[in-house]
């Protein structure tokens, strides 16, 4: 295995995965990506509560809490 290049322990031939520090390593956009899944992951989770929140019987309950909060 001298002087051959697709070795074993050779992280960054063959195997599809670029060695850290690599100017081959294509993670340029992950960051984007991230955010791009997180606030689709928000939006989801936003129109999630609303659908609960604006169910009679969560409504009813705030509703009896603030009375309770505010005395009435």
């Amino acid at each position: 295995m001298d002087g051959d290049k697709g070795g074993v322990g050779d992280a960054s031939i063959g195997s599809g995965v670029a060695a850290p520090g690599s100017p081959w390593r294509r993670d340029d956009g992950m960051a984007t990506v991230e955010y791009a899944l997180v606030t689709v992951a928000a939006a989801g989770f936003a129109g999630l509560l609303l659908v609960i929140l604006k169910s009679d019987e969560v409504r009813g309950m705030l509703v009896s809490i603030l009375q309770g909060a505010l005395g009435g």
